[in-house]
């Protein structure tokens, strides 16, 4: 049977038939929005069914895999997350965007980072400091819950929900840095506010991090939409009033366009 999809079928001479098998449904799930039923997976890769099962059932035992049981479908675990951010903590994330970070500080006299999704987490891999600017904890090397910070809410933004779902699965995966009016401490307000995210076309947080300092920040994407990274700029509230948000949300997605364009070769829109 042809493979579907443009995924290549195995090869017949293949010493390890399970390990390239177990890479190729990886690889599919990869390139798709979302979850896909087993025998949607057999079908596209030409193999029986029940090595599928098999291989699912020992890739979701390492959290590689993701078993949706009310969908009957299976979607990329957190391990797959922690090995995508693996990647993109290394030199080829981190070079590419220092200098489109140091540009756009350069441009707005605000500080800027780059971070990558860390299981729930974010973990900053690039920070740029704009002059005569204070210290922030989104230091290189730190790292805070995704649901809190803008860099985390624009990357769960471009997620499928089925993924953000299974993030945060209950009322423990929900954390808070201090106590403040309207924090996300559930999974519907998370979902109610990534809604709006993705309406707005950018991420935003106002104090959860730090009070009195906001941050902007949106997606670094493959051709496929899927999130790499994101983008984000932080700054005194006070000095920068609301309608002046948007001017500059545009100038982080402009850099967050540039950076998936070096990274994948083209933007996602």
């Amino acid at each position: 049977m042809p493979a579907a999809n443009n995924v290549p079928a195995a090869k017949a001479t293949s010493k390890v038939p399970a390990a390239e098998n177990t890479l190729r449904i990886l690889k599919l799930l990869a390139s798709r929005r979302g979850p896909m039923a087993a025998s949607q997976i057999a079908t596209s890769l030409g193999l029986p069914r029940s090595s599928v099962y098999h291989l699912l059932a020992v890739m979701e035992e390492n959290g590689f895999v993701l078993h949706l049981h009310e969908e009957q479908r299976y979607g990329l675990g957190i391990s797959a997350f922690e090995l995508s951010s693996a990647y993109s903590r290394q030199e080829p994330l981190s070079r590419l965007g220092r200098p489109l970070l140091a540009s756009l500080v350069d441009v707005i006299g605000e500080s800027a980072h780059l971070a990558v999704l860390h299981g729930r987490d974010v973990l900053y891999i690039v920070e740029e400091r704009a002059k005569n600017r204070p210290s922030l904890v989104t230091d290189v090397g730190v790292r805070l819950p995704s649901h809190l910070t803008a860099s985390g809410r624009a990357i769960l933004a471009a997620l499928p929900k089925s993924q953000v779902r299974a993030l945060y699965p209950n009322a423990a995966a929900f954390t808070a840095r201090h106590e403040m009016e309207g924090a996300i401490m559930k999974y519907s307000a998370l979902s109610s506010h990534l809604d709006q995210v993705r309406q707005r076309g950018y991420a935003t947080e106002h104090g959860e991090v730090t009070p009195g300092f906001g941050s902007i920040a949106t997606a670094v994407t493959d051709h496929l939409g899927w999130p790499t990274a994101a983008v984000a700029v932080t700054f005194l509230e006070e000095k920068l009033p609301g309608d002046q948000w948007p001017a500059l949300a545009a100038k982080v997605q402009k850099v967050a366009d540039d950076l998936s364009v070096r990274l994948h070769g083209r933007p996602a829109r």
